[in-house]
């Protein structure tokens, strides 16, 4: 590697004023020298990559929100601003070649487990942001106007960071050719559903960039978890999917409790399983990996849907962190080899996802872009992406991952 080019990139792109992670240190430099070598080699002019190495830097220090406008007050005013907005909004560069460099470097100095999709709403109080719709967000439990994103992220016990995003779209925004026009909607855009466009995005990420086979960790609580799991299925996608109690399924063996009874709630059918529960240790990832013990259980399960994925039998995987109470969380499976510990343990990958989000995404602008393009949100969410990368590896680097605050400059 050029070291005067790394000197010179790391000058640029040091990150003061990060709470938890000493600024100035030889890892950070050398993380931050190497993303830029390794992912901003993709643009085809200079001008390009520079401004690309200064978008990163303002994500990374400025305090507050990471808005075009206040990067630039950051980074130099006015002209600075119109430079950065053409960059951003209106400028030709794909951001998929730099997602995809992104994946490959994390996947060569990360060692990820898995890929956990991820929904991220984006409140908005206007109504012409690309994507603007009024949305029910399910563990928020209450309706809010905005845009939402499914997130693909590449996670392993130590850290995680987003790679691929899918911003989703209504009818609205589909079908209305002024409103389309007006934010460069692509013309084989299609409205999808949160569950929708969370399994197109997954299924994006693993055919454009022949990743490694591994599993996808996946909330199909809300929407048809058949057609879902039909469709990971037929692209032989390994799969653990998060599902409502209600969600009615058959047990496939005869002689488990409860495979005389039909089609019954997904709750209904661990609940009658209670006597094949085991303890599972883990290490709880967003918590400083503190040891942790819960109660699992396996049935073998499938969906009542003739039609369904069809009739393949799949695992329905229970478990409680107390057991006087119903289960904490059901997850449904197609690897049907792999036994209750190792699948428990895979799904609090979550949990890993869910800690770096709020301690490092919400910092790096993953929820920030003010504009009404959908290439300029793409481009925002790429380059955020890649600085939310820059901080947790710098992080692991210099063991201040485990729990310990790795976070952005804050308001």
């Amino acid at each position: 590697m050029n070291t005067t080019r790394d000197g010179d990139l790391a000058h640029r792109l040091t990150v003061p004023h990060r709470v938890g992670i000493p600024t100035g240190n030889a890892a950070s430099d050398h993380v931050l020298a190497e993303l830029g070598d390794t992912l901003f080699s993709s643009f085809r002019r200079k001008d390009q990559r520079r401004k690309a190495e200064r978008y990163l830097h303002g994500l990374l220090t400025t305090r507050g929100r990471k808005s075009i406008r206040n990067i630039a007050l950051q980074l130099g005013g006015s002209a600075t601003e119109q430079s950065l907005h053409h960059f951003i909004a209106s400028s030709t560069w794909d951001w998929r070649p730099l997602r995809a460099a992104l994946a490959s470097h994390l996947e060569r100095t990360a060692a990820p487990q898995a890929w956990v999709v991820r929904q991220m709403e984006i409140p908005k109080a206007g109504e012409h942001s690309v994507g603007v719709d009024r949305r029910f967000a399910p563990h928020l439990g209450h309706v809010f106007r905005g845009q939402q994103a499914s997130g693909v992220w590449l996670a392993s016990q130590e850290l995680s960071a987003p790679v691929d995003w899918r911003l989703q779209l209504s009818d609205q925004w589909v079908n209305d050719r002024e409103r389309r026009d007006r934010a460069e909607v692509p013309h084989g855009a299609e409205a999808e559903s949160p569950e929708e466009c969370a399994v197109a995005a997954a299924l994006e990420t693993v055919r454009l960039w022949g990743a490694p086979r591994r599993p996808v960790l996946i909330d199909l609580r809300c929407g048809d978890a058949a057609a879902s799991v039909a469709r990971l299925a037929a692209a032989n996608v390994p799969f653990l999917a998060r599902i409502s109690g209600s969600r009615r399924l058959s047990v496939a063996d005869r002689g488990l409790p409860g495979s005389r009874g039909g089609s019954l709630p997904a709750q209904r059918i661990v609940e009658s399983a209670k006597a094949m529960r085991a303890p599972v240790q883990w290490r709880d990832p967003a918590a400083g990996h503190a040891s942790r013990v819960s109660l699992a259980a396996l049935v073998p399960v499938v969906f009542p849907e003739p039609s369904a994925a069809p009739r393949r039998r799949l695992s329905l995987l229970g478990e409680w962190d107390d057991p006087t109470r119903p289960p904490s969380a059901l997850w449904l499976t197609g690897m049907g080899h792999a036994a209750a510990g190792p699948l428990l343990r895979l799904t609090r990958l979550t949990r890993r996802v869910e800690a770096d989000f709020a301690r490092v995404g919400e910092e790096a602008g993953l929820r920030d872009y003010v504009g009404r393009s959908f290439r300029g949100w793409h481009r925002h969410t790429t380059l955020a992406s890649v600085a939310h990368a820059a901080v947790v590896l710098t992080a692991a680097a210099d063991g201040y991952a485990n729990g310990r605050p790795i976070e952005l400059a804050s308001a």
